[in-house]
Formats: C-alpha cells, sequence, structure tokens
C-alpha cells in the first residue's frame, strides 16, 4: 500500500523489528514493485568542488575546514561531456553533477550549467544535478534544458538538524524540494546516518521523506565517511546493520521510490552490500569518486553484479511500462503485514 501519512508509532514499529523479519518483510514489499534483480548505475561528478561558504559538519567542501580537498571552478563542457561519455560507456544511465553552492545564482556559471544538462540529456542519459537550494523559476529553467532529476538531501531529522547545519535551515531544504517538484523534476532526496543522531532521528528524517505529498522518486541512504578536518572526522561510521534496516525501512515506506545505497560502500563488503540489496536498495553510485569521497572500483561492482546475476536498470525506465510483475497471494500478503498486494 502507498501511503502518505505515516505516523511515528508505526515507524518505530517497523524499523525496530527482528533483523531477519524486517528484512523479509521490505524483500517481499520490494519485488512486489520492483524487480528485484534490477540495479540502477549512476555516476556522480563534482563539477565545481570545495569553496563552499556552508558549514555542513560532514562536508570536505566547506571552505572554512581544513581537508585536503582543492578548490577547483566550474568544469568547462566538453570536459563534462567526456566524463558522462564515459560514464555511459561503464554502464551508468543516470549522470548526476554536483556543485559545491550554497545555491543556485543566477549567472555565466548557471547559464553553462544549462548547457551540460541539455548536452547530457542528448547523449540519453538521465541527468540530475545537486546545486544547492533553487528558485521556482532556476528550476523550470533546468526542466527546460532537459533535467531529468535534482538531489536535494534532507539529511537528517528536523530535530537533530541543527547540530549538523546551522548555516541553512531544514526549512529552506523542503523549500527546494517543493520547487524542484513544481517543476515537474523527478525529486531525488534522502539522508545520512553515522551523523551521531539516535534511532529517533533516523526515524524522523525517514517519516518526513515518506510523508510528503508525493514520495521522492529517489531516496539516497549515505553513511557517513569521516574527513578529517571537518567536524565529524573523528566519527564513526553506522554499522552496516544500521545501514541495512534504515534502507529495508525506506523501502516499506516508500515501496516504488529508488533506494539507493550511497555513500559508505567503500567499507562494505559484498556480503554487508548484497544484505542491502535484499533489504530493498536498488540503486548504486558507480565510480572509483564520490564527489571527494572514495567509492568501489567499476570492476568491483561488476564482479558483485555478476555474482548476483544482476543487471543494470536501463535510462527512463519509469515512463516505460515494465514486462516484469511479480506475484504475492493475499494470504502471503497478509504475513508479511502488507495491507493490498496485486494478484495475477
Amino acid at each position: 500500500m502507498i501511503k502518505n501519512n505515516w505516523t511515528r508509532e508505526e515507524i518505530e514499529e517497523i524499523y525496530n523489528l527482528p533483523f531477519m523479519e524486517l528484512v523479509y518483510r521490505a524483500a517481499t514489499v520490494h519485488r512486489q514493485f520492483n524487480d528485484p534483480q534490477e540495479v540502477q548505475i549512476s555516476t556522480l561528478l563534482s563539477i565545481k568542488t570545495g569553496g563552499c561558504p556552508e558549514d555542513c559538519s560532514y562536508c570536505s567542501q566547506a571552505a572554512r575546514y581544513h581537508t585536503d580537498v582543492k578548490v577547483q571552478k566550474l568544469m568547462e563542457l566538453d570536459e563534462v561531456l567526456s566524463a558522462a561519455q564515459r560514464a555511459k560507456d561503464a554502464g551508468s544511465s543516470r549522470f548526476c553533477m554536483g556543485a559545491a553552492w550554497r545555491e543556485v545564482r543566477d549567472n555565466k556559471d548557471f547559464d553553462k550549467v544549462l548547457g551540460m544538462v541539455q548536452g547530457v540529456n542528448s547523449m540519453g542519459l538521465e541527468v540530475c544535478c545537486t546545486l544547492g537550494m533553487l528558485t521556482e523559476s532556476q528550476a523550470e529553467k533546468l526542466k527546460d534544458a532537459g533535467l531529468y532529476a535534482y538531489n536535494h538531501n534532507v539529511d537528517t531529522s528536523e530535530e537533530h538538524y541543527e547540530d549538523v547545519i546551522s548555516t541553512r535551515t531544514f526549512a529552506d531544504r523542503l523549500n527546494t524540494i517543493d520547487n524542484v517538484r513544481k517543476a515537474k523534476i523527478s525529486v531525488c532526496s534522502g539522508g545520512i546516518i553515522g551523523l551521531g543522531e539516535s534511532d529517533g532521528d533516523r526515524i524522523g528524517m525517514l517519516k518526513t521523506l515518506a510523508n510528503m505529498p508525493q514520495h521522492p522518486d529517489s531516496v539516497p541512504i549515505n553513511n557517513l565517511v569521516p574527513i578529517k578536518g571537518t567536524p565529524l572526522g573523528d566519527q564513526e561510521p553506522a554499522s552496516i546493520w544500521d545501514m541495512v534496516r534504515t534502507i529495508a525501512t525506506a523501502r516499506i515506506l516508500m515501496p516504488k521510490s529508488m533506494v539507493r545505497l550511497s555513500a559508505g560502500r567503500l567499507d562494505m563488503t559484498y556480503e554487508g552490500q548484497t544484505l542491502c540489496f535484499m533489504a530493498g536498495a536498488n540503486s548504486i553510485f558507480s565510480g572509483d569518486v564520490l564527489l571527494t569521497t572514495p567509492n568501489p572500483a567499476v570492476k568491483n561492482d561488476q564482479e558483485l553484479f555478476q555474482i548476483l546475476s544482476i543487471k543494470p536498470r536501463e535510462a527512463f525506465k519509469d515512463s516505460k511500462k515494465s514486462a516484469v510483475e511479480f506475484q504475492v497471494t493475499p494470504t502471503a500478503g497478509k504475513a508479511l503485514g502488507i495491507e493490498e498486494v496485486t494478484v495475477l
């Protein structure tokens, strides 16, 4: 059942299920709405690196922190298109471009980004951007240029947010997501675990996402990658069990969303990543670097996909009729706590 009015108590009950029961329920919901052998491969490129005026406690690109990240100006169009072609050749169906800006400004740099969006879109890739806060008119311009998706994470719960970031409010984030949705751009919004938050904060973050008027089309679940020089540089990342539990809960709450296994994969074993896929993750970022943090090598992802018989998801599949359907009987659905099922 798709719903947008989850109570905190309902989400707590799901999140706190015995681990194997939670994964079982999430895997069953996943099979009702998605092909469990299909995973979307995305590539994320930092088109403008460092020098950000914000104070996100986890981020290596904040100008106020002393990290190893070197400030780089906005990339040129041909560099970006070459990177997009390499990503497509490696099997990616979505190409994401990130700029270390607090907000988009109507200037020559934004015009360049619009040209990048047009160019990547013409290559048959889903184009995604994460550029900071957007106005409604800026979102419309990106849509007109061919933008498919926009990423703007809520990061954590509203209650924990001020402990992580002070230069932008939680309401600012929701406003940008609203502007993206008004422009009829696919919404990509998730969060980060391992920021020193409680289980209650993770539940609160998922409640915010699952109770949006329309679920985000893509929900990235990141595990903190501690960066020396940032306030969270010595923070211990969340365990694999916490990652799986968060992904499984997200899958049950938002059955049709792409749940993206994002930052933190480098420290996960193949077995750990497999648990995430079983729990409903059906999207990853591929490539040696995620903006400024390390990521598994492409050959490793290819090896894992081969072991698990996973096939890459094609671009723009949401706009095409899927030939794959899955059967869940009413009896099995009730046993799994699923109120409505598709009977074939």
